[in-house]
């Protein structure tokens, strides 16, 4: 018997994709999967890539997840605080929600509205010292897509000096499953096909959690939504505090994480060399007329934006090699 794996939330995209993730990892046994709306639907019905996993999902409830020994909760922001509340103390929790990331009670406030549920430890391992803390923690609260690929790639040069933390400007695009399977106008191909459109531009939910990871002070996030099922490419550019190369900076940074990689130079990052892995791809360079420094990152966004890096820190909670069930090479074309 194997460590006794449950997903709250499972009939959504990154709830998909952690089953699948759970479900051919060697030392998980998924026992439970539970669901909303569709609750007693199998799990090869709500994900048909899924074929011959034998799961019914169930209710969304306490008892169905309190007998596993780690439970993810891919649930709504603002719905996995209180069911978390009710779980047993021993059993870990990986939360995919934002519900415990932002330690500011007033940014919560001002992003996303409600009562602040407090903060969890913050799951990117990649951040120095964050590992250790994760690998001790029972509530680890998972990083939001564009905050992982953002933060991997501005965090190590405000740490290094090399970069002002009050003047970062990020453009960054998504594929559309960032946005949830809920069926919504602006998501229906007819709409997204042959399109690039922005949206919430300077108000954006990601933007505390990006500060309080990376040390910045000052950030302009403009996000876009690209024609694409799933992927993230952020480009970030800050003023240079000192002469630096930030290429080196970040292979400094990443020298030992299995996950992040900075390219060679002369190749960039793109969305679809990253698809299905828990793989980040960075590049870095100075741009010859501003002087300013420019980060190119790419990830898959159910991959190390969710899923993938939820499963991620589950086996640092456990006491597993982080790397256990998770691929470091995309699926192309």
């Amino acid at each position: 018997m194997g460590i006794r794996v449950a997903v709250a939330g499972a009939s959504g995209y990154a709830g998909g994709e952690l089953l699948r993730l759970v479900a051919g990892h060697p030392e998980f046994d998924l026992v439970a999967a539970t669901a909303h709306r569709q609750a007693g639907h199998r799990v090869d019905v709500v994900h048909p890539q899924l074929t011959g996993l034998d799961l019914v999902l169930g209710e969304t409830d306490p008892s169905t997840l309190a007998d596993a020994d780690l439970v993810f909760l891919a649930l709504p922001h603002g719905e996995s605080a209180a069911l978390a509340a009710h779980l047993p103390s021993e059993v870990r929790i990986v939360d995919l929600g934002a519900d415990h990331r932002l330690a500011d009670p007033y940014a919560w406030a001002q992003y996303y509205g409600g009562t602040h549920a407090g903060q969890w430890t913050y799951g990117l391992p990649e951040l120095p010292g964050q590992r250790e803390l994760i690998a001790g923690s029972t509530r680890v609260a998972n990083t939001g897509c564009y905050a992982a690929a953002i933060t991997l790639a501005l965090a190590p040069l405000i740490a290094d000096g090399a970069a002002n933390p009050a003047d970062v400007v990020v453009v960054a695009a998504s594929g559309t499953s960032g946005a949830g399977r809920a069926a919504k106008p602006h998501l229906l191909a007819s709409e997204v096909l042959g399109d690039l459109s922005p949206y919430r531009v300077g108000t954006h939910q990601h933007v505390p959690e990006i500060k309080q990871a990376t040390g910045a002070t000052g950030l302009s996030f403009t996000p876009v939504l690209a024609p694409m099922p799933r992927g993230i490419l952020a480009t970030v550019t800050a003023v240079p505090a000192r002469g630096v190369d930030p290429q080196q900076v970040l292979a400094q940074a990443y020298a030992d994480a299995p996950f992040v990689h900075v390219l060679a130079e002369g190749r960039w990052p793109h969305t679809a060399a990253t698809l299905g892995s828990n793989s980040c791809h960075l590049q870095a360079t100075v741009d010859v007329d501003s002087g300013r420094l420019i980060v190119l990152s790419a990830l898959d966004n159910l991959g190390k934006g969710a899923a993938g890096q939820a499963v991620q820190n589950a086996n640092l909670m456990l006491g597993l090699p982080e790397t256990t069930g998770l691929s470091v090479w995309g699926v192309t074309p």
